[in-house]
């Protein structure tokens, strides 16, 4: 049997992604002026759809996936805790990269990060209790979450913004080289920490075959359910994409954060593993899908 040991905790690899991610928001920032923040709160529209969608409708998604398909507990409990996790830091790279909103992006990645805190807890307590018949209870840290959202998303995005409000030619300049360079950075970061050989938590090839098509499944029912979402409200063309980058792209640092450390059962992390895999590229894949089938909605500016 093929056998991959791959970890859940990686320092330097982590580290790295950090760095990078830090790097990248830095470069977001630059693009982003106070006025385009301030307009996401003016017209929240966009903003209640996609909060109601990422909190209410993709934790529902995973639910159905568990009910309708025969799999192990573990894989059921782990989509949920996924599917119930924030946006990721990268998705407001993506959409950076498609002309999306980015002010928007960025604004739900953070709010999002602050509810979950409360939304989570009640959410995962309730599928180990259905899924697994074991009574738990655990909280999210309230306080690491902030600082994690400030260190990689708020700290970074106002450095940028005053840097462009400052040099505002230079950052024209600086948003135009670091495109190509921070997405292949960012790929292979990915793909090193998947492929990581220290740890003593690992995932086998069987496992990674067995989580496959379910989380694949997930993401390919999270792009459609943000886009189909944002259409339904008819929100601005940027938005659609926008929402949809936000609903597959999961923070599953704290995925692993919540089966690990939490909830202190590393097999519930390796949904969020095989996800991480995958999903920056099926979303970027959707994009370039958007942007040439359905023009009406997508626009490149």
């Amino acid at each position: 049997m093929l056998k991959l040991q791959i970890p859940f905790i990686m320092p330097d690899i982590d580290m790295l992604v950090s760095a990078v991610l830090f790097l990248i928001m830095l470069g977001i920032g630059i693009s982003l002026s106070i006025k385009e923040v301030k307009a996401v709160y003016c017209n929240p529209k966009a903003l209640l759809v996609s909060l109601c969608s990422q909190m209410i409708l993709l934790p529902l998604l995973a639910f159905i996936i568990a009910f309708v398909f025969n799999i192990p507990a573990y894989i059921k409990i782990g989509l949920v805790i996924l599917a119930s996790s924030p946006g990721g830091t990268t998705s407001g790279f993506i959409t950076y990269l498609f002309k999306g909103n980015v002010a928007l992006s960025v604004t739900l990645t953070t709010l999002n990060s602050i509810l979950v805190v409360f939304s989570i807890p009640l959410i995962v307590n309730f599928a180990i209790e259905h899924f697994e018949g074991n009574e738990k209870s655990f909280f999210l840290p309230f306080f690491y979450i902030v600082k994690e959202i400030g260190m990689l998303t708020v700290i970074p995005i106002s450095i940028g913004i005053l840097f462009k409000k400052l040099h505002k030619d230079l950052s024209l300049k600086l948003s135009k080289l670091l495109k190509p360079v921070m997405i292949v950075l960012l790929g292979i970061v990915f793909l090193l920490k998947f492929l990581g050989s220290e740890g003593k938590n690992g995932i086998t090839g069987s496992e990674i075959m067995e989580i496959l098509p379910f989380a694949l499944l997930l993401n390919i029912l999270c792009l459609l359910t943000g886009y189909s979402i944002s259409k339904l409200f008819s929100l601005d063309k940027r938005d659609c994409i926008t929402i949809s980058i936000e609903s597959a792209v999961h923070n599953t640092t704290m995925a692993f954060l919540i089966s690990g450390t939490l909830l202190h059962n590393s097999n519930y992390g390796k949904v969020s593993l095989v996800y991480a895999l995958f999903s920056f590229w099926t979303a970027i894949a959707f994009c370039f899908f958007v942007k040439k089938y359905d023009s009406n909605n997508v626009e490149a500016d």
